[in-house]
Order: C-alpha cells, then structure tokens, then sequence
C-alpha cells in the first residue's frame, strides 16, 4: 500500500454487484458475505514520504456474526429492512499475534540516526459494521470497533519522537481524506429514504406484511446513526526508556544514566465519530453519559451564534 498525495475518487458500486450482473444487494453480495475466511499469515507494506511500514497477521480468521457478535445462522447476519432500502450486515476478524514496525526513509526531513518502533501484540479482534443501500450497495455509514487485549510496549524516547513525527506526516493525508468523506456526506443522506413515520404507517395499504413493523424496530435497535471508529484496550503497559546515552556519550562520563516510565492504563478507550455535526444529540454514542448535555447546550449555542453572524455578513 502507499499513501497517496491526493485523495482518491470514491470506488464506486459494489465489484461483487456489477461482476454478477446485478446493480443492487442481492444473491451475490449475500453468497460473498457467507464465507468464512482463513489465512495462516499476512504481509501489509506500506510506503510513505516520511516512513515505510509493515504489518503482519498470523492466524487470521473472517466471519460474519450476528448483532450480538455470536457466530449463528447466516440469515441472522444480516438485518434487511425494505421500507428503508438499507441492510444492516455485521462482521468480525480475529488473529492470534500482530507485529507492527515502522522506520523512516532515507529523505532529508528525518533524522539522521533513527530508530525502528516496533510493536507485537497477542490476541485481538476487529469488530464491522456496515449499512449499506440494497439499490446500489453503497455504504451508508459503517462502525469500527478494534478491540485489545494485555498490551506490553516498550517504547524510547527516541521512538516515541518518531511515531510522533509518523503521525505528523500521515495527518496531512488523513486530513484530505477526512474533508472528502465529509464533503460526500450529506448527498448520502440526503438520498437515504427517512424513516417512516407513525403517520406513514397507519396510511399504508392492508397488504403490507405484519412484521414490517416489528423489522424496523429491530433495525432501529442496531442501526449506526453515523460512522464511528472505536479502540479499546483492555490493559496497557508503556514502558519509555531514555536512550539519550547512545547519542550523548558526553552524559556517561559525568555518571548520568537514561531513566525509565512505567505507565499503566486499564480499560482505555478511543471513540472518534468524523462526520458528527455540531449541535446535533450524542444519545447513541457508545459511551453517551448525562454530562454530555452540558457539552450539548453549550454546542449548539455557539451553532447559533455562528450562523448569526454568518446571516449578518
């Protein structure tokens, strides 16, 4: 994989779809979406101005799963609702280890002398969410969730000063890619039918099937309102060693030796919701708390007083 300068155009309908034949959710997608995956090893390089990277996977596993992350029946995989035109289909991905390693390339902009940061992690599992349109099987919004086990890292400060400078060169990137989603956005919901109201359903005609009711309900239940991306690590263990004395030979001979950090964190968690608007409600965030109402308030009056002005202007 490579970075790229410029954000790519988006990819489009589904290949599985138009390789079928069809342009919409059907037998295809339903079949591709059934299979159970296994791969002994994986390999994923990626290259960048900054620094060129590789992960490694052993003993990937991929599968569909209920809403409740059970492996079960394939028909309750997937959540179709026909009123909303929308599909509800859930995933998840497991691997026994995780090796991850990142150095800089040989540019001008790095340092001369750096260190590789390396990290290798045991268990973990990824768990996907999509909505997508059965018309053209596009994603509507998707949830990501990367969950973590005991996490043992050990990081210098030299390391640490390099994936700092990683982060800074991808954010670039991130940043384009981020002002696309978001500038796509609004057309996909603004094509995305509503859902229907109590109104609506009472003026529906008697041959609709009972359970339409009853579907939407269920759908409501596990719908994502908006993409997200989550971490959560169960127990992390940083450790951050000094390792100025391999550059500074100067501190040894006064006697002054690297120090060391021990950090401990339990339950840590990252919740990042990109196309979130101000002002709007957090109800179905995934740690949603009271005090988050404050933070409401406050937000759409700042909203308000943003588009007075800009009405004044």
């Amino acid at each position: 994989m490579r970075t790229c300068e410029e954000p790519r155009p988006p990819n489009g309908q589904s290949p599985i779809a138009l390789a079928a034949g069809q342009s919409e959710y059907g037998f295809a997608e339903k079949v591709v979406e059934g299979m159970f995956i296994v791969v002994n090893s994986i390999t994923i390089k990626i290259h960048s101005k900054a620094f060129h990277a590789s992960f490694e996977l052993w003993q990937l596993q991929g599968y569909s799963v209920n809403p409740n992350w059970q492996q079960s029946d394939l028909r309750l995989t997937r959540i179709t609702d026909p009123q909303r035109g929308e599909v509800l289909t859930f995933k998840e991905l497991t691997w026994q280890t995780l090796r991850i390693e990142a150095d800089a390339t040989d540019n001008g902009d790095q340092d001369p002398v750096t260190t590789p940061l390396r990290l290798i992690t045991n268990q973990g599992r990824i768990q996907i969410s999509l909505k997508r349109r059965t018309k053209d099987c596009n994603v509507v919004a998707s949830k990501l969730m990367f969950l973590l086990d005991d996490l043992l890292w050990v990081l210098t400060d030299s390391q640490l000063k390099a994936m700092m400078k990683y982060a800074e060169s991808l954010s670039e990137a991130m940043e384009k890619s981020a002002q696309q989603r978001k500038s796509l956005a609004p057309e996909s919901v603004q094509i995305t039918p509503p859902p229907p109201s109590a109104q609506q359903s009472w003026s529906q005609p008697f041959g609709v099937s009972p359970n339409a009711t009853s579907i939407g309900q269920y759908f409501d239940k596990h719908d994502m309102k908006e993409s997200s991306y989550h971490l959560l690590i169960s127990r992390l263990d940083l450790h951050i060693c000094d390792d100025s004395h391999t550059r500074e030979s100067g501190a040894l001979k006064h006697g002054m030796l690297g120090g060391a950090i021990q950090l401990t964190f339990r339950r840590m968690a990252f919740d990042y919701y990109p196309f979130h608007r101000a002002g709007d409600a957090c109800k179905h965030w995934v740690r949603y708390s009271k005090a988050m109402e404050t933070r409401g308030q406050w937000a759409k009056k700042l909203v308000s007083e943003f588009q007075s002005k800009i009405e004044k202007l």
